[in-house]
């Protein structure tokens, strides 16, 4: 299919998996139409958008659609790009380093995340044997990370889908009161160098300003992208 078919993503405003998705798309200099379907603190997506519900089984976003095609899931989107547009490559070339990003990639999402699922509604019970429980999950997860990464600029040493699902995964983390500790002091600065790129903070910083919309306060790394 050519790049130049306009290229439509469904997302939210505050959806981890559409910001990923955003993200990518404006680091590999693709031009999009973005929709944001209808969202409120009180119903969240509710009523779903019909887009949405047409073509996602799990009635979520991110959606992607371009010409005929149509994608409905964060990661199948990230391999669709890579495909459409390899340069700037968001994999790294080598299939070893490759398969530590995607590995990097999926553990964000399917390991690390539920760590924060599970806090939500939970800030102000931090004595509750789930809160501990996720906090301590989170924390190992950063810990893993931290020796991984070692010197390198990056998660899986070049800028990668890795270090867009685990930004914006740890977004939501600090937020729902799992932070990165002192101790984690590579990972802290790999999170300083994110927000230094301009598709994270475009895509973030606009998450930032709708949380303060709503009158929620922001993690300090969030609100200097604002």
């Amino acid at each position: 299919m050519a790049a130049d078919v306009a290229i439509r993503l469904y997302s939210g405003p505050l959806s981890m998996f559409g910001a990923k998705a955003e993200i990518a798309l404006a680091e590999k200099g693709i031009l999009f139409e973005l929709v944001m379907v209808p969202f409120t603190m009180a119903r969240l997506y509710e009523p779903k958008h019909p887009e949405v519900l047409r073509i996602n089984p799990k009635r979520q976003v991110p959606v992607l659609i371009h010409g005929g095609l149509e994608i409905a899931d964060s990661t199948q989107i990230f391999e669709y790009l890579e495909d459409l547009r390899p340069d700037p490559p968001l994999w790294p070339r080598s299939v070893e380093v490759r398969a530590r990003a995607r590995q990097i990639e999926m553990l964000s999402d399917e390991v690390y995340f539920p760590h924060i699922v599970r806090l939500f509604g939970l800030q102000d019970a931090p004595a509750d044997p789930v809160t501990i429980a996720a906090r301590e999950g989170a924390a190992a997860f950063y810990d893993r990370l931290e020796a991984a990464i070692g010197d390198k600029a990056h998660l899986a040493g070049d800028f990668s889908y890795a270090d867009i699902a685990f930004y914006m995964a740890q977004t939501f983390g600090e937020r729902m009161g799992a932070p990165i500790g002192a101790g984690c002091p590579r990972l802290l600065a790999w999170r300083g160098r994110m927000g230094g790129r301009p598709a994270v903070r475009k895509v973030a910083g606009a998450m930032g300003r709708y949380l303060v919309g709503e009158g929620r306060t922001l993690p300090a790394f969030l609100a200097a992208l604002t």
